[in-house]
């Protein structure tokens, strides 16, 4: 069986809707799914309350009141009341196939990361999980008008209980975190499992208002660049190509592509790092080219003086 866990923001609005549906959605997974809610944001225990899960309202926070991932991952698998466990986003639904992979993989490997691409789809109204049959139009709807997200979006991460030991303190809400979860598997020699194929990961669509300069101030801000340096800088940000395996059709698969040896494995996981340092260590110069040019081309376009 699985435990989840997860740390939502303040339940307001449409984030307020599509909340109460990702955590409706993992609740119906198995009557004996366990899920825990980290945190003390508005409206947090009132869930929690409905769908009879377990709430953590005490989180430990950066100076600027964001909650740590560290002190998550640790009291989630204090607490867990299973030997799996799924750390995922709040906007994140769950349906059965979810499930179905999570117990071929765990039969598979006693340690494992699973990880796997998402649907954006915009799904804006409540579910209603009294309905019989509530997930297939659900899933046809995904299916229909949603978009599979590329691989660096990772949205979810099912584990081994005891994998993650010495999380650093991440701020959540930010970029890299998720990146370096995924290099620390590798790290250890964990098999990496990539779902994408099996698993229909529904992400509903929203805003960044949560941040007060939207989608660019989340990747770029203080918390996200502490983020980049406690993960280890580039090398350690690792994406879904990175999994060493891959489920398909409840099936277990070496992924294509896959590299042992040590100069191999090297190449393979840092060449599409390698034009960012490229570019980042020659943007001086580049810069400095570009202005010269601009102005030499401007003296030859001048008129000459009669």
């Amino acid at each position: 069986m699985l435990t989840i866990f997860a740390t939502p923001k303040p339940f307001h609005g449409h984030d307020g809707v599509i909340q109460r549906n990702a955590i409706g959605s993992w609740v119906q997974l198995h009557p004996n799914c366990d899920v825990l809610l980290f945190g003390d944001e508005p409206g947090a225990a009132k869930i929690a309350q409905e769908f009879s899960v377990r709430h953590v309202p005490d989180v430990r926070r950066s100076e600027f009141g964001t909650k740590s991932l560290d002190h998550i991952f640790a009291h989630a698998q204090q607490m867990a009341r299973h030997e799996i466990l799924c750390y995922v986003n709040c906007d994140i639904i769950l349906l059965q196939s979810f499930c179905e992979a999570v117990t071929r993989v765990a039969a598979w490997s006693p340690k494992f990361l699973m990880v796997g691409r998402r649907w954006d789809t915009p799904l804006t109204q409540a579910l209603d999980f009294g309905s019989a049959g509530w997930d297939a139009p659900l899933r046809d709807f995904a299916m229909r008008t949603g978009k599979l997200q590329a691989p660096y979006a990772v949205d979810y991460f099912a584990f081994s209980r005891g994998l993650y030991q010495d999380v650093p303190p991440f701020a959540v809400g930010r970029v890299h975190w998720d990146h370096w979860l995924v290099w620390k598997a590798r790290s250890m020699r964990v098999p990496v499992v990539d779902a994408s194929a099996d698993v229909l990961a529904i992400h509903q669509a929203h805003d960044y208002a949560y941040h007060s300069g939207g989608l660019a101030g989340v990747k770029a801000d203080i918390e996200s660049k502490r983020n980049r340096e406690l993960a280890g800088g580039q090398i350690h940000l690792y994406t879904i190509d990175h999994a060493t395996h891959r489920l398909v059709e409840g099936r277990m698969e070496d992924k294509p592509g896959r590299w042992h040896a040590p100069i191999s494995a090297l190449l393979s996981i840092y060449s599409s790092q390698l034009w960012y340092w490229v570019l980042k260590a020659t943007f001086g110069l580049r810069n400095s080219l570009g202005l010269r040019r601009g102005a030499l081309a401007q003296v030859q376009r001048r008129p000459e003086m009669k």
